[in-house]
């Protein structure tokens, strides 16, 4: 099982808003932080640097950054990007969660 996934469609949509900023930072970091009313959700910030501690990912150039006490529960995670009527944005697919809240933006594993 890979440790995480991006879809090429969520990779291509970060950097595009990537390409956006400026200055431009390195890459994106992917965490899982305390929070949420199923205790945990995710959060997405570009970055400029690794910690030194991360793992970093390679997709298709694009740098993810995940420290290690996120990377354990992001391990098998999909991410990809959505749009619909409903709106759009990046879908978290989790193999880890047992239960997520009624608005979808937070999770128990």
């Amino acid at each position: 099982m890979p440790a995480m996934e991006l879809t090429q469609t969520a990779v291509s949509k970060v950097k595009e808003i990537l390409s956006q900023q400026e200055p431009q930072p390195k890459g994106l970091r992917v965490s899982v932080v305390g929070g949420g009313c199923s205790g945990f959700s995710y959060q997405m910030n570009f970055e400029n640097e690794s910690n030194g501690i991360d793992k970093v990912f390679d997709f298709d150039g694009l740098k993810v950054f995940v420290d290690q006490a996120s990377l354990m529960y992001l391990k098998g995670t999909r991410i990809d990007y959505i749009e619909t009527l409903e709106g759009s944005g990046f879908k978290f697919e989790n193999p880890n969660v047992k239960t997520t809240c009624g608005c979808g933006s937070s999770f128990s594993v």
